[in-house]
């Protein structure tokens, strides 16, 4: 299928057939290019044998319902507000880019230093991890559809609790964690660590999160970007850009890829 995208800005593109897509320049010469992953058949791809395009999805928002804007707030017998004014403006990015532990956290969570419940804090986010409406099914089809897919999130080295919860790993890797590159998006070197590890080019990789800077970054550094909006919009980008998404007639019951 053909998709006719128009100029953005300089370095982004947008598709006209639909507003979650961002493309990097580089995929089109002029307004009117077409976007066929399957016929990009680089000696490097030859080589590796690798089904493209090749998958990278944010977590929270995206993936699994994020616990901080409603969950932790009522922990802390707090309203959102209260909690980002009295929150520790860095620590929790440190934490994220597996700067300081936990226990370094719980010291400077909050900018006065007061104690808490670190344990009733972490069963209280775990508690709140659920897949977002609809996309426990479509992680499913492109699984069994053959695609690789990897977690390119910012997250601490909490991400395990929402693995032993729902068991992501059935679907994609946790391979571009934050908390193990050291880096966050929308820094253009979250998305370089990626390209360098999966030693393939960005116009091989669907970027797809929650927050539209995220997106304009990837774009920037040379990937294909989809806004998520919802799991339903999601599965329409994806099938517009040639991407298998409709369950495989051998698919598997999601329990038992979860296994």
């Amino acid at each position: 299928m053909v998709v006719t995208v128009v100029s953005r800005s300089p370095s982004t593109l947008i598709c006209s057939r639909f507003r979650g897509l961002h493309l990097p320049r580089s995929m089109s010469a002029s307004c009117s290019s077409s976007v066929n992953f399957n016929n990009k058949s680089t000696k490097l791809n030859e080589k590796k044998k690798k089904k493209l395009p090749i998958l990278l999805f944010d977590v929270m928002d995206t993936i699994v319902r994020d616990p901080f804007y409603h969950h932790v707030p009522s922990f802390f017998r707090m309203s959102f507000e209260e909690l980002i004014n009295t929150k520790h403006p860095t620590a929790w990015i440190q934490f994220e880019k597996g700067l300081i532990d936990e226990m370094e956290l719980a010291r400077n969570f909050f900018r006065d230093g007061r104690p808490f419940d670190l344990q009733g804090l972490k069963d209280c986010m775990q508690k709140g991890y659920s897949y977002l409406d609809g996309i426990e099914d479509l992680l499913g089809s492109l699984k069994q559809n053959g695609y690789e897919m990897h977690a390119a999130t910012n997250y601490p080295i909490w991400y395990k609790l929402i693995e032993d919860k729902l068991k992501l790993s059935a679907y994609l890797s946790w391979t571009f964690c934050s908390c193990s590159t050291g880096k966050r998006k929308p820094d253009v070197e979250f998305y370089l660590e990626i390209l360098s590890h999966l030693d393939i080019d960005g116009e091989s990789c669907i970027f797809i999160d929650d927050r539209i800077q995220n997106v304009d970054a990837a774009t920037k550094a040379g990937l294909v970007g989809l806004h998520f909006k919802n799991a339903n919009l999601l599965r329409q980008d994806l099938s517009i850009l040639g991407i298998s998404v409709n369950e495989n007639s051998k698919q598997k019951d999601l329990g038992e890829l979860r296994q």
